[in-house]
């Protein structure tokens, strides 16, 4: 984010006011948006208000933005020096397919770009210290790369999808044939294509409540029907309540993630996984089975998904190195009948024709290699110690205003605010006090909880997050 420089002769009122003359002149702000406040902007530049209001006006003396009481402040309708014909770029954003992401989502992103040193319990990644950075130099120096660097299969990079066929049938008891995947550029792109390619505008899909589903808005913007699926603290998913929503809305399509599931780290059990199955394949209801998280489990033993139990082909099941390795790798995979493969590849050879085949080198070598193996010995042990390391925190410190229940493997721990504690609320004192996290409403109708991520932070930095929280906590 630009800031004004100190060190220059200029008035720092006159670098503001030429920055957002620049924006307005290439149409970062177009005629007609919304300026931040005085005090927003000044908070995000570390200046004075009164430097921002000699700013803005000096921009208002040359008609290039106007205040209205009530409205704010905003870019001229036809800024100095345009034409009158500038196109109403607004009216185009608001108007397009795509929607935008969810408030806080864009809060906490725009808190986590800034230069200030904040402790990030928000993403829901790795740390680089859990990167096999090591791993891959290593590979990139020991193996010769022998693929074609032309258009690849739609599919994806077939030496990929061979290892990956070993190595779900090995890890996790999911049989399946190197036709019948699809390689993507993680769980979102796979999630995309379904969204696109087997549903239709106005068809109904249920979505586990809470789930971080509710924080990706494709599914709106493909004009699907959202029904919440509760997650019971005790018992998990209902599925009666699948007929339930079934009945009533004729559902098209379900999404789950038994598996460590995001974000309360549940995992569903195999009697559950059974009776979900025989009730979907009775109704003839397909579910989508995202799994980032299960070959994160600490002992070692991932718990085994629905996409293993499926004998009737109605699980369409996701997976991505991005939670076991680094979410640079960009490489996912979704197992499908056949046909659905090659519709979503045809489908998504339309828009990039294809991933680019060298890093789908680099991860079917890293899996061929063992090299995923040592890594994943190396990240249960390290997410182990850093959830151990939060937890045993939070008990210390905020005992009396959180509970929670240890998780057995993924990335993030789920947190019930105890008494009246408003998330959101509680949210703003963190910033201010140089901690994030995620709360509960983003995940769906839980206001009363907050997600912590204990992969992001380093270990050194678990503890003085939690004293900044627990300090934001007294403040309410």
């Amino acid at each position: 984010m630009w800031k004004p420089d100190r060190s220059s002769k200029k008035p720092i009122f006159q670098q503001i006011s030429e920055e957002i003359e620049r924006k307005i002149a290439c149409d970062e702000y177009p005629p007609g948006s919304v300026l931040p406040s005085e005090r927003k902007l000044a908070d995000q530049l570390g200046v004075n208000r009164s430097t921002v209001v000699q700013a803005y006006e000096e921009l208002r003396s040359t008609g290039m933005i106007e205040s209205v009481k009530g409205s704010g402040t905003k870019v001229s309708k036809y800024k100095l020096g345009s034409s009158i014909n500038t196109p109403n770029w607004r009216k185009y954003l608001d108007g397009g397919t795509f929607m935008p992401n969810l408030p806080t989502i864009r809060r906490i992103r725009s808190e986590l770009r800034k230069d200030s040193p904040i402790i990030d319990f928000a993403s829901g990644e790795l740390s680089p210290d859990l990167f096999p950075l090591e791993a891959v130099r290593q590979l990139l120096q020991e193996e010769s790369f022998s693929a074609v660097l032309g258009y690849d299969d739609p599919q994806g990079y077939l030496p990929l999808r061979r290892v990956l066929v070993s190595l779900l049938s090995n890890k996790l008891n999911v049989q399946t044939t190197e036709s019948s995947i699809l390689i993507t550029s993680g769980s979102q792109q796979s999630l995309y294509l379904i969204a696109q390619c087997l549903l239709s505008p106005g068809d109904a899909i249920a979505i586990e409540d809470p789930s971080y589903c509710y924080s990706l808005p494709m599914f709106q913007s493909a004009g699907l029907r959202l029904f919440r699926l509760p997650v019971h603290p005790e018992h998990g998913i209902d599925p009666d309540d699948i007929i339930a929503l079934h009945r009533q809305h004729r559902l098209r399509m379900i999404f789950l993630n038994p598996s460590f599931q995001n974000p309360t780290g549940r995992v569903m059990s195999t009697d559950q996984q059974k009776r979900i199955l025989k009730v979907t394949a009775d109704l003839g209801i397909p579910i989508v089975e995202d799994d980032p998280f299960s070959l994160t489990a600490f002992d070692g033993n991932p718990p085994k998904p629905l996409k293993s139990l499926d004998s009737a082909g109605q699980v369409l099941y996701i997976g991505s190195l991005s939670k076991m390795a680094a979410s640079g790798f960009r490489i996912g995979w979704l197992v499908a009948p056949h046909s659905v493969v090659s519709r979503l590849a045809d489908a998504r050879q339309q828009m990039d024709f294809g991933l680019s085949v060298i890093p789908q080198w680099v991860a079917s070598e890293f899996i061929r290699s063992g090299r995923l193996e040592r890594q994943l010995d190396f990240l249960q042990s390290s997410l182990f110690h850093k959830m151990h390391r939060l937890c045993a925190t939070l008990k210390e410190r905020l005992s009396d205003h959180i509970s929670f229940t240890m998780p057995e493997g993924g990335l993030n721990l789920w947190c019930k605010l105890n008494g009246e504690m408003d998330a959101d609320k509680l949210l703003e004192e963190a910033v201010r006090r140089g901690v994030i996290y995620v709360p509960g409403s983003v995940f769906g109708s839980e206001r009363g909880y907050i997600r912590l991520s204990y992969a992001r932070p380093e270990t050194g930095l678990i503890e003085p997050g939690i004293e900044r929280l627990a300090e934001a906590i007294r403040s309410l």
